[in-house]
């Protein structure tokens, strides 16, 4: 093509205009693009021919395409990408949305109802799907760990992260222990472990288990080997989990109206099959991610774009909050929705601490 291995910068102010009007128009109207539409919206008084000439140059650039019914063109992913990176004009939360945004993100008891608040709200405010992932419980403080007697040889562990959220883990133990010997064992934990997170715990009980029993007494030994086993069977608690909303939303987007592709993409949705790489690169990344159309690494993510931030609790990052639409979604506006829900959410995550 004549334009290969040109740099994209060099794009002319005119072109430039041209494609933020023709991006902006289809994302306003899901209708192809026509020369009429950007003569008119552009105010640069160009000849039909003028723009007939650019709109060329654009789909050699691949920023554009023509379908086939139409002499109007639609912006491909590398379009809305170029669009995204250079051409955004950000738009401002007015008042009502940023004071409704505030006043949501806080509701609920736990961090898990806060979660699927907020989720809901995303979708609320956007009309998109809304997703939120669960803080992750390593990055929580113990403050508290109890047992309790079961059958023969099981024990209920009763685990309190961050004075208000309680995990309950059964445990299969070498040996009947006692009531007293739980209570012991118990207060050995809460003294060694309250105010620790998960790594921080299983590093301890690591270096522990490494040096010499001689002197240890009975009550630290079974102490450690009772937390052992509590904490690896929570292992596995830690993976990634998310909260998404607002799914039926997505029934109303033109690109989306395929039913056989609707039904995969809500298969996904609840099986958290493609989502979670997605979401776990967000959380190692700074600021807010947008992943369009094929980006994303996912095909049944291609006709979608994601909108992502992370949000965090202390110094550390926990979590993700983000929106799930077509690419042809309004970006102004969702970005700042996205961006101003991690950092509020991260801020109530931080008063509850």
């Amino acid at each position: 093509m004549a334009h290969e291995g040109r740099e994209t910068e060099g794009l002319s102010d005119r072109a430039q205009t041209l494609l933020r009007i023709l991006i902006e128009s289809y994302i306003r109207d899901g209708q192809p693009v026509g020369s009429r539409v950007l003569s008119r919206d552009s105010g640069l008084q160009l000849s039909s021919a003028t723009i007939r000439n650019v709109m060329a140059d654009l789909e050699e650039y691949g920023f554009v395409s023509s379908p086939h019914t139409s002499a109007g063109r639609i912006p491909t992913d590398k379009g809305y990408r170029f669009f995204v990176n250079t051409l955004l004009r950000m738009q401002p939360l007015d008042e009502s949305s940023v004071a409704e945004i505030r006043r949501q993100v806080g509701k609920g008891e736990t961090s898990k109802d806060l979660i699927s608040s907020v989720s809901q709200l995303l979708s609320q405010v956007t009309q998109l799907a809304g997703v939120v992932t669960v803080p992750r419980t390593q990055q929580a403080s113990i403050t508290h760990v109890e047992f309790v007697v079961l059958s023969e040889n099981r024990v209920l562990a009763v685990l309190v992260f961050n004075d208000r959220e309680v995990q309950n883990r059964i445990i299969q133990l070498e040996r009947y222990y006692s009531a007293d010997e739980l209570r012991r064992a118990s207060n050995y934990l809460n003294d060694q472990f309250r105010g620790r997170t998960l790594t921080q715990v299983r590093e301890e009980i690591l270096r522990q288990l490494a040096e010499t029993h001689a002197h240890m007494n009975q009550i630290m030994l079974d102490a450690i080997s009772m937390a052992q086993h509590v904490f690896e069977a929570g292992e596995g608690e830690d993976r990634l989990e998310y909260v998404i909303k607002g799914e039926t939303n997505l029934m109303g987007v033109a690109e989306l109206t395929n039913v056989e592709k609707l039904r995969r993409l809500f298969e996904a949705f609840n099986e958290k099959r493609d989502f979670l790489h997605l979401l776990d690169n967000s959380l190692k990344a700074e600021g807010v991610q947008i992943f369009i159309g094929h980006e994303s690494g996912y095909q049944i993510l291609d006709d979608c774009s994601v909108v992502t931030a992370p949000y965090a609790a202390g110094d550390s990052v926990v979590g993700v909050v983000g929106v799930i639409g077509p690419t042809r979604m309004a970006y102004e506006r969702v970005i700042p929705i996205v961006d101003m829900t991690a950092k509020l959410l991260g801020a109530a995550l931080n008063s509850r601490r």
